[in-house]
């Protein structure tokens, strides 16, 4: 597999980040972090964990389903 994309949304409840990824055979990979940078670590943990060595993606993408924001005034 050449490439995955990630949907960020931001948990209303939490505040969190949360990403998923569906995989086309069923599964796929749910993480959540504080912020981008905690959230880009956990992505990065959880696709290695779901993909066997050797067979994961190239390049992990996020797509976020609305535009961060980051700093409130």
């Amino acid at each position: 597999m050449e490439e995955i994309t990630l949907q960020v949304e931001r948990c209303e409840d939490s505040g969190w980040l949360v990403a998923t990824w569906d995989a086309p055979e069923g599964g796929g990979i749910a993480t959540q972090g504080r912020d981008l940078r905690e959230l880009q670590e956990q992505v990065q943990d959880a696709v290695r964990c779901y993909f066997d060595p050797g067979s994961a993606p190239r390049r992990v993408r996020l797509h976020f389903v609305s535009d961060p924001v980051l700093i409130e005034a």
